[in-house]
């Protein structure tokens, strides 16, 4: 799922959102860079301007359901 999180507010909440889940690795990537989306550090080392895309990799599916549910809102449009 592509998501934007170009404030700080939205990086913040996002990697809050993430934290929550210790069952599966969320990574976060850009072009070539991957991320841990539990780490603010990460976050703030893309280019925040441009939707990144995010996998949760767990063999969890309810986790990965209520992961995807609670990160919809970050949802990036569809021009992107």
């Amino acid at each position: 799922m592509k998501i934007s999180i170009n404030t700080i507010e939205k990086a913040k909440e996002f990697v809050s959102i993430c934290s929550k889940y210790h069952d599966g690795d969320i990574l976060v990537k850009q072009n070539q860079y991957v991320v841990d989306g539990k780490s603010i550090l990460g976050i703030f080392s893309l280019n925040l301007v441009e939707p990144v895309k995010v996998i949760m990799d767990s063999e969890n599916d309810n986790s990965k359901i209520g992961f995807y549910n609670n990160i919809q809102k970050l949802k990036a449009e569809n021009n992107y």
